[in-house]
C-alpha cells in the first residue's frame, strides 16, 4: 500500500496509507476529528472546511480554507491541516478565555445556533482572518462585502448556514481584531509550507500517483490515458462521493512548477494549468480585469482554493465559468504531452459535448491570454444563487471603439450550446459599426439565433435565450457611448 504522513493541528501523523477513494473528510472523522461534517458532499456547504498550509509567494505559508469533502486524503500526503479542533485549547465547559478569538466571536455574537456548520464557518473566517493582505480599511472602503477590520465577506461565500442567518455570523467576522504576535498559527505563516512529496500508492484495484516531474506525469499518462488527472479535486470529488466513480489511477499534478508557470511576455501573459483560482487573483491583482469579473462570481472562495483553469476546461463541459471569459479574451491553451508541446486557440478546443482537442494522453500545461488586452470587458452569470452555484447561461465581451465604432470585438458564451462557443454572427453584426442601441439590439438578436440551447432543471431554452439577448443590452447599457471619446454621429 504505501505509507502516509501528515501533520493534524501540530502533531504529525504517520501509518499505512488510505484507500485511493478516502476523502480527507472521512479520514479525519475517523481519527476521531468530527467537528468537520459531510452535508453535501459537493463543495457546495461548507461543513467540511479545514485550512490547509500552502505556500505563498512571499516564502512562507498562508493558512487557506479548503474543501475535505472533496480533497482526496492521499493528496495531503507530506502536507500540514488545521481542523476546527485545533484551533482553540477551551480548558472545559462554560470557559472561553482559550477560545481561538473566531470561535470567541461566533460565540459571544450569536453565530451558531445547532452547530451543524459552526466548525466549517470557523475554519473558513480563521483562514481570512490570518490573511497577510487583511487590514483595517477607512469608512468610504467599508461596504456591504468588506467589513471596518478589511475582512472580506468572499471568504465565507461558500459556507452555508440554515438556522442562525447570516447576521450575526457576520458581526463576528467583522468584530475580529488581528492576529497577535504571540499565535502559533499566525507565527506559523513565517515559515515555508511544505513541499508536496512524490507519492505512489497502490491498492488491488487502484493507485494514486503524485509523479516528481513534468516528464514523469506524461510517461505515466501515455501509459495510462484513462488516468484521472488531479488538481484541485472540485470535480473529480464530487464524481467519487456521489456518483462513486472509482478510477483505477490517480495522477497529481497540483504540485509541479511547470504546470504552476506566471509571467507576463510582450505579447502575451501565461498563466499556469494547476494554479488555483484563488492564486491567480491574487497575482493577477487586476491586471487582467475580465479575468477580476470572473474570480468573484466562480463558485465560492472554497472552490477557488482548490480549483484550477486546467481542471474547468478539461472536462469539456459546456457550463465551466471560464472558458466564455477564456474565448472573450482570445485565449490559447498549451497542451503537452510525450509527443512535445502544441498551442491550441480555445476557440478550437471544444469539439462536442464534453470532448476537445486533446488526444491519449495530452494534458492541459498553460492558458495563454495575448496582449494588449480588450479595453471594454464584461462577464455576466445567470444562476440561482450569486454565488457558490453552476450558470444557467454565462457571457463574456472584449470590446474596442475607434471613433465611436466596434473596431474588434469577442463574446464567448456558455450554457447555450453544446460546447463554449464564440458569437460570430453577433460579433461580425457589430463590427465596424457605430456602438449605439440599434446596433446592439441586433447584435442580440444575433447572439440568440446563433445559440441553440436546451431546457433542463437549471432553466428553460427561452430563458436561456431570453438572457442571451438581455445580456447583449446589458453590455450596451454598462458602456455607453457617453463613455467613450468619440463621438457617434
Amino acid at each position: 500500500m504505501g505509507s502516509f504522513h501528515i501533520t493534524v493541528n501540530g502533531q504529525s501523523r504517520e501509518g499505512a496509507a488510505p484507500p485511493v477513494h478516502l476523502n480527507l473528510l472521512d479520514w479525519l472523522r475517523d481519527a476521531g476529528l468530527t467537528g468537520a461534517k459531510e452535508g453535501c458532499a459537493e463543495g457546495e456547504c461548507g461543513a467540511c472546511a479545514i485550512m490547509i498550509a500552502r505556500p505563498d509567494a512571499a516564502g512562507g505559508s498562508r493558512w487557506t480554507s479548503i474543501n475535505a469533502c472533496l480533497t482526496p486524503a492521499l493528496a495531503c500526503n507530506g502536507q500540514e491541516i488545521v481542523t476546527s479542533e485545533g484551533l482553540g485549547t477551551s480548558p472545559g465547559p462554560g470557559s472561553v478565555e482559550d477560545l481561538h478569538p473566531v470561535q470567541q466571536e461566533m460565540a459571544y455574537r450569536g453565530g451558531s445556533q445547532c452547530g451543524f456548520c459552526t466548525p466549517g464557518f470557523v475554519c473558513s473566517m480563521a483562514a481570512e482572518y490570518y490573511r497577510p493582505e487583511r487590514t483595517p480599511v477607512s469608512a468610504a472602503e467599508v461596504g456591504e462585502e468588506t467589513g471596518p477590520n478589511g475582512f472580506d465577506l468572499h471568504a465565507l461565500s461558500g459556507n452555508l448556514c440554515r438556522c442562525t442567518g447570516y447576521r450575526p455570523i457576520k458581526d463576528a467576522a467583522y468584530a475580529l481584531g488581528s492576529p497577535q504576535g504571540d499565535d502559533p498559527l499566525f507565527e506559523r505563516q513565517s515559515v515555508a509550507a511544505p513541499r508536496a512529496c512524490p507519492t505512489e500508492v497502490r491498492g488491488e484495484s487502484s493507485a494514486f500517483i503524485r509523479p516528481s516531474s513534468l516528464a514523469e506525469l506524461a510517461q505515466r499518462y501515455a501509459e495510462q490515458p484513462d488516468a484521472v488527472l488531479l488538481a484541485g479535486g472540485t470535480d473529480v470529488g464530487v464524481e467519487t462521493n456521489i456518483r462513486h466513480t472509482r478510477p483505477e489511477t490517480v495522477l497529481a499534478v497540483d504540485h509541479l512548477d511547470d504546470l504552476r508557470t506566471f509571467r507576463f511576455e510582450e505579447d502575451h501573459a501565461e498563466l499556469g494549468a494547476a494554479m488555483t483560482l484563488s492564486e491567480l487573483e491574487r497575482r493577477l491583482d487586476g491586471r487582467i480585469p475580465l479575468l477580476g469579473q470572473l474570480f468573484p462570481q466562480f463558485a465560492s472562495r472554497l472552490i477557488r482554493n482548490s480549483a484550477t483553469f486546467g481542471g474547468n476546461l478539461g472536462t469539456g463541459s459546456p457550463i465551466g465559468d471560464s472558458a466564455p471569459v477564456l474565448l472573450a479574451l482570445d485565449a490559447s491553451l498549451v497542451l503537452y504531452s510525450t509527443a512535445g508541446e502544441r498551442t491550441v486557440p480555445i476557440s478550437e478546443y471544444f469539439t462536442g459535448y464534453r470532448q476537445t482537442v486533446r488526444r491519449p494522453g495530452e494534458l492541459i500545461r498553460a492558458v495563454r491570454i495575448p496582449m494588449p488586452l480588450a479595453s471594454t470587458t464584461a462577464f455576466y452569470k445567470v444562476a440561482k444563487r450569486r454565488f457558490d452555484d453552476i450558470s444557467s447561461v454565462s457571457t463574456a465581451f472584449a470590446m474596442h471603439i475607434d471613433d465611436g465604432r466596434v473596431s474588434s470585438i469577442r463574446i464567448g458564451m456558455g450554457g447555450v450550446a453544446a460546447t463554449p462557443i464564440r458569437a460570430l454572427a453577433a460579433e461580425q453584426t457589430l463590427l465596424g459599426r457605430p456602438w449605439t442601441e440599434e446596433t446592439a439590439r441586433e447584435a442580440s438578436a444575433a447572439m440568440t439565433a446563433e445559440s441553440t440551447p436546451m431546457d433542463d432543471h437549471r432553466a428553460s431554452s427561452r430563458y436561456r435565450s431570453a438572457m442571451l439577448e438581455q445580456s447583449m443590452m446589458r453590455f450596451f447599457a454598462q458602456y455607453r457611448p457617453s463613455e467613450f471619446a468619440g463621438v457617434i454621429s
